[in-house]
Parts: C-alpha cells; sequence; structure tokens
C-alpha cells in the first residue's frame, strides 16, 4: 500500500507510514461487515424482557364458577389468558440472544472495515493520541480544526488525560486495539489510529490470525 502521511492532532505533519496491505488493503464486502455489526449487536441486546405466565400472576386459585349450569363458558382459574388480569401466553422470558460466529468471519469482518475507511478517505494516522493541554475545550478546539464532528481514535495504550478530555465530546470515542470493533469504526465518520496503534492492530490480526 502507498505511504500516508502522518499528522499531530495540531495537524502538523509529522512523517509518512506505510500501511499494511493486509490490514488496510482488502475489498470491503457489506455482508461480512454486516454478519459482524449483527453479531455484536446481537451481543450487546440485554435480554431481560419478561412477562408472567398463568403460573406466575397474582390471583385465586379457585375454580370462577360452577362446570356446568351457568350459561357460560367453562373456566377453571381467573389466571387464564383469556381474562384482563390473567397470564400471557407465550411471552417473551428471559434469555441471551448471543449467537456464535466464526473467529475468521470476526477477523476478515475488522480488515474489511478498516479497509472501508481507508478507501473512503476516511482513515487519519496520528503521531500520538496525548493532548498537551489534557482539557475537553482544548481538544475540542483541536478536533475541530481538523473537521473531525464524529471520531473513533484508536491507541496502543489510550492516554488517560486524552480519554478524560474527549469523555464529554458527543460522536467522540476512544479505544485501545484489543477493543477496536466493527460497530464502532463504522458508526463514526472519521477514523484516527496512531502509529502506535498501526503497529498493535497488525500484530493483533496475525495473533488472529495463528490461532
Amino acid at each position: 500500500m502507498p505511504t500516508v502521511p502522518v499528522i499531530t492532532l495540531d495537524n502538523a505533519p509529522a512523517g509518512e507510514i506505510e500501511l499494511p496491505e493486509a490490514l488496510f488493503g482488502a475489498e470491503p464486502r457489506a455482508d461480512i461487515l454486516a454478519r459482524v455489526v449483527h453479531w455484536q449487536l446481537a451481543k450487546r441486546r440485554a435480554g431481560t424482557h419478561k412477562t408472567k405466565g398463568m403460573g406466575e400472576v397474582s390471583g385465586t386459585t379457585k375454580k370462577p364458577y360452577r362446570q356446568k349450569g351457568t350459561g357460560n363458558a367453562r373456566q377453571g382459574s381467573l389466571r387464564a389468558p383469556q381474562f384482563r388480569t390473567g397470564g400471557v401466553v407465550h411471552g417473551p422470558v428471559v434469555r441471551s440472544h448471543e449467537y456464535s460466529l466464526n473467529k475468521k468471519v470476526r477477523r476478515l469482518g475488522l480488515i474489511h472495515a478498516l479497509s472501508a475507511k481507508a478507501a473512503e478517505g476516511k482513515l487519519v494516522v496520528l503521531d500520538a493520541a496525548s493532548p498537551g493541554e489534557a482539557k475537553t475545550s482544548a481538544v475540542a478546539k483541536q478536533l475541530k480544526a481538523l473537521g473531525w464532528s464524529s471520531a473513533l481514535v484508536v491507541d496502543a495504550a489510550v492516554d488517560q488525560g486524552f480519554a478524560r478530555a474527549t469523555r464529554n465530546l458527543p460522536k467522540v470515542s476512544v479505544l485501545p486495539t484489543g477493543g477496536a470493533n466493527v460497530y464502532d469504526i463504522l458508526q463514526h465518520d472519521v477514523l484516527a489510529v496512531t502509529r502506535a496503534g498501526v503497529a498493535a492492530l497488525e500484530k493483533r490480526i496475525n495473533g488472529e490470525s495463528a490461532a
């Protein structure tokens, strides 16, 4: 892959870097990205939805009226689903929505997400993500000067001062390379990776490939 310029948070040039072809040179496939995003969102679902069945709602267990002779349909319990205070039939129960996805597909999804940002020209390589002044106002001013309204910053080791400074900035997230994922990459307009982050991402992908 051709070399790309490296900049600082102050938008000053800081040399160049050659991006690994294996990470940023793939042809993005929408189906792979969709599979990984659906898998991630399924894992994030709480699964705490619950309704009470006939045996769980409060109420008497006494038969409402005798079986025959009333002219009404026979009933055995007021907790039956046809009554207003009755239980729900086949309602949702507490469960996990998580399902398994092959590790190769997950790895391929990350590669395609990185490659998609590179192909769109939305990939920026930073020399470092450590501001001189770790204040929200100062970092917001830097990001505004860069033209980033929505950005994900990925670093090998997140600078805590930078993380605190960006915590209250909407649509700006900071993640270590171990936490970089397809959903967050696609959710943000700009993907900013530090020099150390590029090396750590390459090591992570190669490690997953060998596993």
